[in-house]
C-alpha cells in the first residue's frame, strides 16, 4: 500500500493540523479497505501506515465503520460538489453533462472510489447508511436535472431522463470494479472516453430518430 506523508511529523497551526492529521485517516483507511476490502482491514493496520498508534486514530475517528462513512462521504461530496458547479454554469445542459461525466470519473478513479461503491451499506448503520443514499439521491436528481434542461436547449435529444440517469451513473459507478492505478488509460483519458460512447450519443439527432423511431 502506499502510504501518505504523515502529518504527524510536522509542526504547524493546532487546528490545521488536526484537520490534515484526519483527513490522513481517511485517505489512509481509504486506501487499506480499497486493497484488502472493508472486513479485512483493522485499525491496527491503519495505525501501522501512519506510524501511530491505535488509540491515536480516536482522536479522529470514532470506529471503523465512522471510517467507512467518511470514506463513502468524501467520494460523494466531490460529486456533490460538481453537481453544484454545473447547476450555476450557464452553458447548455449536455455541456453541463460533459463536466459533471468528468468530475465524476474523476471521484471513482480517486482513492476513495472503492469505498463509494464495493464497499456495502450495511456495514454502516441506518442513520449514516440514511445520510449516504441521500447523498445518491442528490446526485441522481442532479443528473436528471441536467439532462431535462438539455432536453429544453436542444443540446440533448429526446429521451427518459431517469432511465438514462441510471444507464449513464450505473456505467460510471462501475469503473471503480475496473479501475487500477497503473490503468493504461487515465482518468481524464476514461472521461474521454465515456463523453464520447454516452453523453455525445444524446445528442440530437438530424433525422429525428431516436430508437429507431420518429419523435
Amino acid at each position: 500500500m502506499s502510504k501518505p506523508t504523515s502529518p504527524w511529523s510536522v509542526a504547524g497551526d493546532r487546528v490545521r493540523q488536526r484537520e490534515l492529521k484526519r483527513d490522513a485517516v481517511i485517505l489512509a483507511a481509504a486506501r487499506a479497505f480499497r486493497e484488502r476490502g472493508f472486513h479485512n482491514t483493522s485499525l491496527d493496520d491503519i495505525a501501522a501506515v501512519l506510524h501511530v498508534t491505535k488509540p491515536t486514530l480516536y482522536y479522529y475517528v470514532l470506529n471503523k465503520e465512522q471510517m467507512l462513512f467518511e470514506c463513502f462521504r468524501e467520494g460523494l461530496n466531490r460529486i456533490v460538489r460538481a453537481c453544484g458547479e454545473a447547476r450555476d454554469a450557464s452553458s447548455s445542459g449536455r455541456e453541463r453533462l460533459v463536466e459533471l461525466v468528468c468530475r465524476y470519473v474523476e471521484a471513482i478513479t480517486s482513492d476513495f472510489g472503492w469505498c463509494m461503491v464495493r464497499a456495502e451499506d450495511q456495514d454502516l448503520s441506518p442513520a449514516m447508511s440514511a445520510r449516504i443514499k441521500r447523498l445518491k439521491s442528490e446526485i441522481d436528481q442532479e443528473m436528471r436535472s441536467l439532462i431535462r434542461q438539455g432536453i429544453a436547449d436542444g443540446s440533448i435529444g429526446a429521451c427518459d431522463p431517469k432511465m438514462t440517469t441510471f444507464a449513464l451513473a450505473g456505467a460510471l459507478n462501475w469503473i471503480a470494479h475496473w479501475y487500477r492505478d497503473d490503468a493504461s488509460l487515465s482518468a481524464a483519458q476514461i472521461a474521454e472516453r465515456f463523453v464520447e460512447l454516452f453523453v455525445n450519443g444524446l445528442a440530437p439527432r438530424p433525422d429525428g430518430v431516436i430508437s429507431g423511431k420518429s419523435t
